[in-house]
């Protein structure tokens, strides 16, 4: 017979879920604070929206962030699919592990030690810091998460089905559009997500990797906080939270709406 919740755990659980959320609560409550001060409450207002609306750099800031994250989710999607293809697929191959081992390294490695390496390597090329040196960084970390997340769906993927459909006529490729890609579509999709939140949030990699013309919203926010914390930067916290919030609304129900066709 099962029983119910005692009272303990949900001291606990209420304790976790406040230790975890109260925070950000408080965020999104003081984002409409009219006071300058964002620990003094002084009504009801949306100035600070107003004001950041209307701040150049946080806007330039925040859409650089933005399609630094697309570009290098992008990039870290087709590299980690093809390294989790190469793992699952091509057998135990000479080199295998060296080349795992260097996939998974940078999910473990310190960020301060990557981006110290990736400064080292672009100076010692000659390339000039900015927009696409941040993509190469944020993708070198996002291809990890990639290559795991489709590689536990290659590891469960049915073969048969690639193999009806070559035995009934169908090329190699097409085999692949058809049948393989399809159904490791979702798992794409969460790498790709999963890297585009990476690279959003990251704010060492891109501080060594970054040059003239490329701050990112994280960077802009962090010199803004060392003059101290104004209400802007709670408005901008709390569209981004909305935003990943009606993502993950957005998400649920359309997986909602695969389930009876699952």
């Amino acid at each position: 017979m099962k029983r119910g919740l005692q009272p303990i755990h949900l001291a606990i659980l209420a304790f976790g879920f406040g230790f975890l959320y109260v925070p950000i609560a408080l965020v999104v409550l003081y984002s409409f604070n009219a006071s300058r001060l964002v620990t003094v409450w002084g009504g009801f207002s949306t100035r600070w929206y107003e004001s950041l609306f209307t701040n150049e750099a946080i806007l330039s800031a925040a859409m650089i962030s933005l399609r630094i994250a697309l570009a290098s989710a992008a990039l870290a999607t087709l590299l980690g699919t093809c390294a989790a293809f190469a793992l699952v697929r091509f057998g135990r191959f000479r080199g295998r592990t060296i080349f795992a081992g260097a996939i998974y390294a940078p999910m473990v490695m310190p960020e301060v030690i990557i981006g110290l390496a990736l400064l080292l390597l672009f100076v010692g090329l000659g390339i000039d810091r900015g927009f696409w040196t941040i993509v190469i960084g944020h993708a070198t970390i996002g291809m990890c998460f990639v290559a795991i997340v489709v590689q536990s769906r290659l590891v469960s993927f049915d073969r048969s089905l690639e193999e009806a459909a070559m035995d009934l006529g169908a090329s190699p490729i097409e085999t692949f559009r058809r049948i393989t890609l399809p159904l490791i579509a979702p798992a794409m999709a969460a790498g790709f997500l999963l890297a585009f939140t990476i690279s959003l949030d990251d704010f060492v990699i891109a501080s060594f990797t970054s040059g003239p013309g490329s701050t990112t919203l994280p960077m802009r926010v962090y010199s803004q906080m060392r003059l101290g914390v104004t209400p802007e930067i709670n408005a901008i916290s709390t569209l981004l939270i909305g935003t990943v919030g009606l993502a993950l609304v957005v998400f649920a129900a359309l997986n909602r709406l695969r389930a009876p066709q699952g």
